[in-house]
């Protein structure tokens, strides 16, 4: 399949540039694989479509404040940084923006008012692209919360007054360069009403990384290489969405990111333990259902690329909001229900007042 098979047209206007001031105010679309049956309502309303022993599973990754500005020693020169991945006690894999960041360059970090801080850091390696390793002068974890702004994806052109609207209110170890936004529309209250219902929940870690920022350069999505990300799934979360499943329940994935951690996890309990790039077959058009698999604990990096082709082994329902064209978010939703069903639901948003992307509304795929 070629990557132009997951564009559409999405008008800049329809990309939300601010969260809603109730989080579950936000729009549902139901989509309905088995009969392709579309229906609208609201986040808040969302129990309608669950029933009691069905389980949440959520990614409950905190995003942290990744994004630093600082100058170049001896220049001048404007820098921006974009922390991916921790590499050690002090160093780094960043997003770099700026001239000339070879390697041996120093950097000076600004604090949020613009002046100089005591914090510096030397580029150590040039990798792909504009990534680079970076070394600081000292751990930046506890310097962050005064020096580092939160990273919003580049389509949001709006300050974001509060930055707690851009983590889920179950967000705990940090390490994400990006909010996994489908479960941004929680709210205490909706869980708690959730659990009366007899809905369970349960949360996993994957630490949203490069992907988020990297488009889909290659003609034929086979050709895309995912860079891994780290996820954590315990013994105990595992227990207890295999003990979910064997009662009944059903497990529906709270976005892209728990999906990729279940299915992973799926894997891994067949004893599929090395690269993950090619579960997919590459003559998927339609969804496929696979006999279910229990999962596994597992820490550690994944490269799970899901498009058309792959069988989901545990995930039955997906909320999800909606991506942007061409992206590697739209091949896992058109493998999760079928790429002319996706196109068709997203074809029904837009005919609706739905918000797209990060900020936007949500899809419920069972």
């Amino acid at each position: 399949m070629k990557t132009s098979d997951f564009d559409y047209h999405l008008p800049p206007e329809r990309i939300a540039q601010r969260p809603l001031a109730d989080r579950s105010a936000s729009r549902l679309l139901h989509l309905e694989r088995a009969t392709g049956q579309i229906t609208h309502t609201r986040f808040a309303e969302i129990g309608r479509y669950l029933r009691p022993g069905d389980m949440l599973v959520a990614n409950n990754s905190r995003v942290i404040p990744a994004r630093l500005y600082g100058v170049k020693a001896g220049t001048g020169g404007k820098v921006e940084l974009l922390l991916l991945e921790r590499l050690g006690a002090v160093t780094w894999k960043a997003l770099a923006g700026g001239r000339r960041l070879t390697e041996g360059v120093i950097i000076k970090l600004l604090d949020r008012d613009g002046r100089e801080s005591d914090l510096l850091a030397e580029v150590t390696a040039v990798l792909d692209g504009p990534q680079r390793e970076i070394q600081f002068s000292q751990p930046v974890d506890e310097l962050l919360a005064d020096l580092g702004h939160t990273p919003l994806p580049p389509y949001i052109h709006e300050p974001l007054d509060d930055a707690g609207r851009y983590q889920t209110i179950y967000a705990q170890p940090p390490g994400s360069a990006a909010a996994p936004t489908a479960g941004l529309h929680f709210t205490p209250d909706l869980l708690i009403d959730l659990r009366r219902q007899g809905i369970l929940f349960e949360t996993a870690t994957l630490h949203v990384g490069l992907d988020t920022f990297k488009p889909v350069e290659a003609e034929r999505i086979f050709d895309h290489a995912m860079h891994s990300e780290w996820i954590q799934l315990t013994p105990e979360a595992a227990r207890r969405i295999n003990e979910a499943k064997l009662a009944g329940g059903r497990i529906i994935a709270v976005g892209t990111t728990s999906a990729r951690i279940l299915e992973t996890a799926a894997l891994r309990s067949a004893g599929l333990m090395g690269s993950l790039q090619s579960v997919s077959r590459p003559d998927g058009e339609g969804y496929a259902l696979c006999p279910w698999r229990p999962v596994a604990a597992y820490e550690g990096p994944t490269d799970l690329f899901i498009h058309p082709g792959y069988q989901f082994r545990v995930v039955d329902g997906l909320i999800t909001n909606f991506h942007l064209p061409q992206s590697t978010l739209m091949m896992m939703v058109s493998a999760f229900a079928g790429r002319e069903q996706i196109i068709r639901a997203y074809q029904a948003a837009l005919a609706e007042p739905y918000r797209f992307l990060s900020f936007g509304d949500a899809m419920l795929i069972q």
